[in-house]
């Protein structure tokens, strides 16, 4: 994806970006930001096509796959996306969730190939931390 930066984010608060516990790995939620800066604020429109949107759910996604991949240990690889939620700090009327969440969704395919793909819940918020327009959090297993 050439519009996504891959860099190492780090917490806003006293949390972890990711948690371990055995061979799964738990990612905060994890926003579009670019060395700690949100590339974009606001709600996602209804008027805008959707594919406005892409770099910033790929954004917050890459984000998400990156804090998963540095709990990983010397020879471990993820070996399965479990499962993606992805929030959406929507306008009323926006009704387009999962075409939306269909770019985390590709995003994590080219990484990961089919490991990439999981379950996935796609929710419309009235907003998000830091007026953020999109929130990323995955569960990942790991071999």
């Amino acid at each position: 994806m050439k519009d996504v930066v891959k860099y190492q984010p780090k917490p806003k608060g006293n949390y972890t970006l990711a948690t371990r516990f055995e061979n799964i790995i738990y990612t905060a939620g994890m926003t579009p930001t670019v060395d700690g800066v949100l590339i974009k604020r606001g709600k996602l429109m209804a008027s805008h096509s959707e594919d406005t949107y892409r770099q910033i759910v790929q954004q917050a996604t890459c984000n998400a796959l990156t804090a998963a991949e540095n709990a990983l240990q010397y020879g471990e690889e993820i070996s399965q996306v479990i499962n993606m939620t992805i929030y959406i700090n929507a306008e009323e009327r926006l009704n387009g969730h999962a075409r939306l969440a269909d770019f985390a969704s590709a995003y994590l395919s080219e990484e990961l190939g089919e490991r990439g793909i999981g379950s996935r819940t796609t929710v419309g918020v009235s907003s998000l931390p830091g007026d953020a327009p999109v929130e990323v959090q995955l569960v990942v297993g790991v071999k």
